[in-house]
């Protein structure tokens, strides 16, 4: 029987093929014996204000040509949601309440936990790609589909199913509850889309196949929209019509993405179906939890803020307004989330390779790019913001309400712009497990209480709620900001080399499973 304590990636695999020369990294561990050993290929030191501007050239370079398609292709599925919720409010009030409720919360919920879980693989298959060990991508592929597609399953078993019954327990009404859990189950084939498609996003990112992701989600995009027009308003198939064409535009993408893959355009990184992906599975498995409950925890934490916000006096014009700054927030950070994408590639390859300067500095790069974008975004929104609200919203409540928020926002773009960078870095260098105990910390031992301290018994409403959430999410990034600071990039390397030095923080990975779901179970 296999060991279970055998790293995930190591030098002599058990998947490594008989006589295939090892990467000269990889075997002369005695590169990682001093502080100042010969990295190879990596970038020489900074000595100077010209070295830093080229270098910063040459990295921003590398780093756009996977953030560009990754941004893009961001932009393209989120807005397969938001035009079906567009064609869903020509329909009638009910059908737009309980898309928007499936949509955000039963969908949300399961596609928050199959993205975290299958980011796993932005450390395994960088690290890999990196350390030129091709063979071993399309195996740890193969384990993240059966992890992915198990949890779709117990998903399935007690969310889908009974999705009427859960959103009414937690306080919608008869009538949306009803009609949500109706449309649900009709949207269990997108549920198992998930778990295909996120394991080979995280696939193809590792090895910079990242454009022609772009090109089927713009695909994708044109051909849902209009069929969504055809079936649901043309032909009247309303609700029906947007579950047959969320679920036939998901399947297409993964369908025509695993079409790529096996064309052979992986070259080594896939080599077919194999056995091996059910061996060494738990280790995957705490990798993937620590994924996952790293990423929940950021995502529920803008859930509860809606949530909160409805509990408010004046919950409906509250809940508006926030919905729009949230929904500003989203589009803004998509230009995080494909830095993010970027900077988990970049520092799992540099690492695998043996890079740890270059390492560094992409993680300095990717930040610096980020705030600058972020800052100039939110100066035209504060710019703009006695004109904007109204695009949004006719009522002059809500429009005072969102133009009141706007500084908020302003300042919530910024952070959210270098946060999920962050997060990135902390995913290409395999710390999870000690994120997810960050965010535990900061979102719900600090944040959430403040907010409700400051919007409830301070009376300060929706500003005080997000005032106080805010707050933890400022000290997360402060706190990854001094870990990365702090990090020791040559010993990074030394433990993606030899990952058994860096087991305990693996093995940390099921306490933290299980105290993050006790703390959802009692903020809940």
């Amino acid at each position: 029987m296999e060991n279970s304590e055998r790293p995930l990636l190591s030098t002599r695999d058990e998947d490594q093929t008989p006589g295939q020369p090892h990467n000269p990294i990889l075997a002369n561990t005695s590169l990682f014996s001093s502080h100042n050993a010969n990295y190879g290929n990596d970038i020489d030191p900074i000595n100077g204000v010209g070295d830093f501007f080229r270098e910063f050239f040459v990295e921003s370079k590398k780093l756009w040509r996977l953030a560009g398609p990754a941004i893009f292709s961001s932009l393209c599925r989120y807005s397969i949601g938001a035009v079906t919720q567009v064609f869903a409010g020509h329909l009638s009030a009910l059908d737009l309440a309980a898309f928007a409720v499936e949509n955000s919360v039963i969908a949300g919920f399961s596609s928050g936990i199959l993205f975290g879980m299958g980011s796993a693989l932005e450390t395994l298959c960088g690290q890999a790609f990196g350390a030129r060990r091709p063979d071993m991508l399309g195996i740890y592929l193969q384990r993240s589909w059966v992890i992915l597609f198990t949890t779709s399953l117990l998903l399935l078993s007690f969310l889908y199913i009974f999705a009427g019954q859960i959103l009414k327990l937690i306080g919608q009404t008869q009538a949306i509850s009803k009609a949500a859990g109706i449309f649900a189950r009709w949207m269990i084939p997108q549920l198992f889309a998930y778990a295909a498609y996120f394991p080979i996003i995280k696939f193809l990112q590792s090895q910079r196949k990242i454009m022609m992701m772009a090109w089927i989600s713009f695909v994708a995009l044109i051909l849902h929209t209009v069929f969504s027009w055809l079936l649901m308003l043309k032909l009247g198939w309303g609700l029906v019509g947007a579950a047959v064409v969320l679920n036939a535009s998901w399947w297409f993408i993964v369908v025509a993405l695993l079409l790529y893959v096996l064309s052979g355009s992986c070259g080594r990184a896939w080599s077919g179906f194999s056995w091996k992906a059910f061996q060494n599975l738990w280790a995957f498995v705490r990798l993937s939890l620590a994924s996952g409950v790293m990423l929940c925890l950021e995502v529920w934490y803008f859930m509860a803020l809606i949530l909160f916000a409805g509990y408010l006096k004046n919950a409906e014009v509250s809940v508006d307004a926030l919905s729009i700054c949230l929904n500003i927030l989203s589009f803004t950070t998509m230009v995080a989330l494909g830095c993010n994408a970027a900077i988990s590639v970049r520092v799992s390859n540099e690492l695998g390779a043996g890079h740890p300067r270059t390492a560094k500095f992409a993680v300095l790069v990717v930040v610096i790019s980020s705030f600058f974008i972020s800052l100039v975004l939110s100066l035209i929104l504060v710019l703009g913001r006695r004109q904007y609200p109204a695009l949004f919203s006719s009522n002059a409540e809500v429009k005072q309400e969102v133009y009141a928020l706007t500084p908020l926002l302003a300042v919530c773009i910024v952070i959210n712009n270098v946060q999920p960078v962050l997060s990135g870095v902390a995913i290409g260098a395999g710390w999870q497990a000690f994120v997810a105990y960050v965010n535990i910390g900061c979102y719900y031992v600090f944040g959430v209480p403040l907010g409700l301290i400051l919007g409830y018994l301070l009376h300060f409403g929706v500003k005080g709620i997000w005032c106080g959430m805010l707050s933890g999410t400022v000290v997360q990034t402060c706190i990854l900001f001094g870990m990365i600071y702090r990090t020791n990039w040559n010993r990074e390397v030394t433990c993606t080399v030899h990952p058994s030095l860096n087991l305990l923080e693996v093995c940390k990975t099921a306490v933290v499973s299980c105290t993050c779901k006790l703390v959802v179970l009692i903020w809940n």
